[in-house]
């Protein structure tokens, strides 16, 4: 079956759905489709304890408040029935459980996105896939570890207890490398591997920290931008290195009993992962916290830049009319990878793409659906 509708968002996060909002005030024709059995799915995958690293208060998205206390900050199923009832309450039209397998160009300027059993052909597409990419990266080496250690990305973490018995290492010194260690070392001996990117000044949850935010949020929204000097030098950074410490700082990782070496593991011996400083690690669970990449190879469209991010502005894409991207790290601003950061951009992309509608429907109107 073939469906044609003026705009098609691939994505029902909080990226995806925040673009549906705006295109809903508008008034525009549009279909989001997530590849996920329910609205939140994405979130509720996460490890058990996972909560936000900023409170209630700024995760918010356009025309809906975060619900509970302000201060408090949202676990991870709370995030994703929060997106879940943001769909229902304004009526986003959301077609589960769709993968797109490929995005290509038609000759009239238009897109064909080709799902399997489905088909759909569109004016514009948003893709709102993710924030720092979909696919889960783990190190070639991986593959050289012994069999009997039991290997698994932070994607696939649920809970300690899930571990076999014996040592856990884990590799990757970021904020959820740090969150992660803390609870294995609940249960197992955890080693955690990686070079440290700094901490905050205070601890996250802190009286000082509640007072802080206002100004971090300040500074995330208006100052670490692509307007600023200092917010295009962040970017780069932001886009290819894991965060400091949030939550979970260098003193809980020491009262947790966490050993913390600030090596990288750089290759194996004899089955066993080993730290650049020769240092050979005796282990039972690997859990790699070691981030994701860009994977845009279904768009069969040369609008990709060498480092595999899109070349975009704001959101548009220059060399394809039509075609637009949001919800991605430091999109705009420092504040584009956060909840609450989500539907700055995703405004800017809408007006984008209803103006520019507005303008080809004056040359050539086209009806609104259409099936075939």
């Amino acid at each position: 079956m073939e469906q044609y509708i003026e705009t098609i968002v691939v994505g029902g996060g909080q990226a995806g759905l925040s673009v549906g909002y705006h295109l809903r005030r508008r008034g525009r024709g549009f279909l989001i489709l997530d590849d996920r059995a329910r609205t939140g799915d994405n979130w509720r995958r996460h490890w058990d304890t996972l909560r936000l690293y900023s409170p209630a208060r700024y995760d918010g998205l356009p025309g809906l408040r975060f619900p509970g206390p302000g201060r408090a900050f949202p676990t991870k199923d709370q995030v994703a029935d929060y997106l879940e009832a943001y769909a229902a309450r304004f009526d986003l039209p959301v077609e589960h459980g769709v993968h797109v397998e490929s995005l290509t160009a038609t000759d009239d300027g238009g897109y064909v996105l080709d799902c399997g059993d489905r088909r759909y052909t569109a004016d514009n597409v948003v893709v709102a896939t993710g924030t720092f990419g979909t696919r889960a990266y783990v190190p070639s080496l991986a593959t050289d570890l012994d069999p009997s250690i039991n290997q698994l990305h932070s994607t696939q973490y649920q809970r300690p207890d899930q571990l076999p018995p014996g040592p856990v290492l884990v590799v990757g010194a970021s904020h959820s490398g740090a969150d992660i260690a803390v609870e294995t070392a609940r249960e197992h001996h955890t080693i955690l591997c990686g070079h440290s990117r700094g901490q905050l000044p205070v601890p996250l949850e802190s009286r000082r920290a509640q007072a802080a935010f206002p100004v971090l949020w300040f500074l995330a929204r208006h100052v670490f931008t692509l307007r600023t000097p200092i917010g295009r030098k962040m970017r780069p950074e932001i886009r290819t290195h894991g965060g400091p410490l949030l939550r979970v700082q260098a003193d809980d990782l020491a009262a947790a009993g966490v050993e913390w070496i600030p090596e990288r593991v750089t290759g194996v011996r004899e089955g066993h992962p080993v730290l650049d400083g020769g240092r050979v690690l005796d282990v039972a669970t690997v859990v790699w916290c070691t981030g994701f990449r860009q994977d845009f190879t279904w768009i069969r469209l040369p609008v990709l830049g060498d480092d595999g991010w899109p070349l975009e502005e704001r959101g548009v894409v220059p060399s394809s009319p039509g075609l637009y991207f949001t919800g991605l790290a430091f999109q705009s601003a420092f504040s584009s990878m956060l909840v609450g950061g989500a539907g700055t951009d995703a405004e800017y992309v809408a007006r984008h793409l209803s103006a520019a509608s507005t303008v080809r429907a004056a040359r050539t109107p086209r009806p609104s659906v259409r099936e075939r």
